[in-house]
């Protein structure tokens, strides 16, 4: 008699998540050519691409507390996807600034990092993810050694702190602490739960 299999273990699940996870970016590409962005497509596209690469990176700290949570110990092999897809949406928040914004001027982008300390902090985030990014994979996991991996991926929690305060910097110029406040609950609950699991272990 064959056993049901668990959806979350079913090869399709991963295709169902990644298909998921590419909506926000088409619905921009189709906002951009069907003119639904705004009156300011570019701020709309920059930020919005910001937006989601928090997002993104906020479900990849909750895949283990709703793990334990919900005892579905399957929703960790989401967990890579959903990283790599934080970086990929920080990576088009960077380009879309770097092109649309400064025109890919690479002077006037390092002077604006400089200069504006919001950016040099949305900058630092995507450049702690770089490393992660890269060793997201099985071989890089073996070079590496489990330890000295494990060690570098916990940078994901200095990440998701400067994150942070590269969003609640750049709201703060028009007084808009709504977003950054639930933002920033989330993460404390996130990182709370890893905190108290550490003390009681």
């Amino acid at each position: 008699m064959s056993t049901k299999r668990h959806p979350l273990l079913h090869p399709a699940a991963k295709v169902v998540l990644f298909l998921l996870c590419l909506v926000p970016l088409g619905w921009y590409v189709y906002g951009a050519f069907a003119d639904l962005l705004g009156a300011n497509p570019a701020e709309t596209l920059i930020r919005g691409l910001g937006d989601w690469a928090l997002r993104f990176l906020w479900i990849t700290l909750a895949v283990t507390p709703l793990r334990h949570w919900t005892n579905q110990p399957a929703l960790a092999r989401f967990r890579r996807m959903l990283g790599l897809f934080a970086f990929a949406y920080a990576s088009l928040h960077l380009l879309a600034y770097g092109w649309l914004d400064k025109s890919l001027d690479l002077p006037e982008i390092l002077r604006d990092i400089g200069k504006r300390p919001f950016i040099l902090m949305g900058f630092a985030a995507w450049l702690m993810l770089v490393p992660l990014a890269v060793t997201s994979f099985n071989r890089a996991i073996k070079a590496l050694g489990a330890k000295r991996w494990q060690l570098l991926h916990k940078l994901v929690y200095v990440i998701a702190v400067v994150g942070l305060m590269h969003f609640i910097w750049m709201r703060a110029g028009k007084n808009n602490f709504a977003e950054p406040i639930v933002y920033g609950s989330i993460l404390a609950v996130l990182l709370g739960w890893r905190l108290w699991k550490r003390v009681r272990g």
